[in-house]
């Protein structure tokens, strides 16, 4: 099993930073893929960024040159630098794990931008 546990999500205005952590613990080998999906009211999950076992990253057009993905691989840590926000940005922010063709989810942790 892998357990996921978000933190740093929160209000800020537009324009502004926020930096989203996800600590990753359990069964940790073999994992695949760590990523940041996020879901506004209304509309489906979307993926925002990745970060593959060998530090490939991939990020969705819309968050490109304004979101860094980045890990720790010393403490399975996965971070979200989230900068020059936007109110579109809005929404829960989730943590993934793609492990043995399994997806293993956080609880999640809220975005707001206001405008």
């Amino acid at each position: 099993q892998v357990q996921l546990v978000e933190s740093g999500g929160g209000l800020v205005q537009a324009g502004g930073s926020l930096r989203l952590s996800c600590v990753v613990s359990g069964s940790t080998f073999s994992i695949n893929r760590i990523g940041w999906y996020r879901q506004a009211p209304g509309k489906q999950r979307e993926l925002v960024a990745t970060i593959s076992r060998g530090g490939t990253t991939n990020y969705a057009d819309s968050v490109k040159g304004r979101f860094t993905i980045s890990r720790d691989g010393a403490t399975y840590t996965v971070y979200l630098q989230m900068s020059s926000l936007k109110p579109e940005d809005t929404a829960v922010y989730y943590c993934n794990v793609l492990k043995a063709l399994r997806d293993y989810w956080g609880q999640g942790t809220q975005v707001t931008v206001s405008s």
